[in-house]
């Protein structure tokens, strides 16, 4: 690493906070690897050597937790993340989730039989070039009350954690009451659910989450990837502060969900080099107390 790099690595992990995550603590601001691959996270990258290096420089900037799936491609991030960065630092958390899967068009399916679980998680190993990964997130099709499919899923779940396939056993996508299903059950170390300034429907699994110390991983921090129009990056009062403040909205939209908890883990992702650092800046970006209510209210 040069002397540029290290200077901006050691900048990195003197500001950042750190939180739990299984067996690791890593920084509160991660990456999240779904727009590696092509639009829609399917097919190949657009441009297959800036995303290496965006996931190179991540790394090297003090990023110790990366958010992947098989399905993103499929198989296209997977292999992305192993060519750039195999043999792992020790200190890098890698987590992926099991529960859906891609046609040959793209589509977005459901692959969440129990047994199918298994085979994902086992498939992320063989991609990722791994023996265990710090955790899998079971991602759950239909949020809501927990029926026997979650119950089966679960106990696949915890399965293979104790087979050592997996560190700890995530959630994505889940309701109120299936978190405190499982956590009836088993430990749970990272719940992965769909939080930002504008969607907050989230908030009592993050309330429940912040009680217990449960890593808190706000999916779509910046709005959906997959929509036409962005409701967070184009309100007029998130682009009205970050214009006063001298930042982009993106990074204040980050900065206002970084400061929501402690226990929020932020992943956001991108292709470019460029972007790569405005996200990691966001661990700089001081909001006062006026301003967070002010961004707050934007619910």
């Amino acid at each position: 690493m040069g002397l540029l790099s290290w200077a901006l690595a050691a900048t990195y992990a003197d500001v950042m906070q750190r939180f739990p995550l299984g067996s690791f603590n890593v920084h509160r601001v991660g990456f999240g690897a779904m727009q590696l691959p092509g639009p829609g996270a399917f097919g190949p990258p657009r441009d297959r050597d800036q995303a290496l290096a965006v996931l190179r420089r991540a790394v090297d900037a003090g990023v110790d937790h990366i958010d992947t799936a098989q399905y993103y491609g499929p198989d296209v991030a997977n292999e992305l993340i192993r060519e750039a960065l195999h043999p792992y630092p020790d200190n890098l958390a890698l987590v992926s989730k099991v529960g859906s899967r891609r046609d040959d068009k793209g589509a977005w399916l459901p692959d969440s039989e129990p047994h199918r679980l298994r085979a994902g998680i086992e498939d992320n190993l063989r991609s990722l070039g791994v023996e265990q990964l710090a955790a899998v997130n079971l991602r759950v099709i239909d949020a809501g009350e927990p029926d026997q499919l979650f119950g089966d899923q679960l106990a696949a779940m915890m399965a293979a954690r104790d087979a050592g396939l997996i560190g700890g056993v995530g959630l994505s996508n889940v309701s109120y009451e299936q978190l405190l299903h499982a956590l009836e059950h088993t430990e749970i170390v990272c719940v992965q659910n769909p939080f930002n300034l504008v969607e907050r429907s989230s908030q009592a699994v993050l309330d429940e989450c912040i009680a217990r110390d449960i890593a808190f991983v706000p999916f779509f921090p910046l709005g959906s990837a997959f929509t036409s129009t962005n409701p967070v990056l184009t309100h007029h009062l998130i682009e009205q502060v970050a214009t006063r403040l001298g930042h982009t909205p993106a990074q204040i939209a980050l900065a206002w969900t970084l400061n929501v908890a402690d226990n929020v883990l932020l992943i956001p992702g991108t292709s470019s080099l460029a972007h790569l650092e405005e996200n990691l800046a966001v661990a700089d970006i001081e909001l006062d107390d006026e301003t967070r209510r002010e961004l707050t209210a934007v619910a």
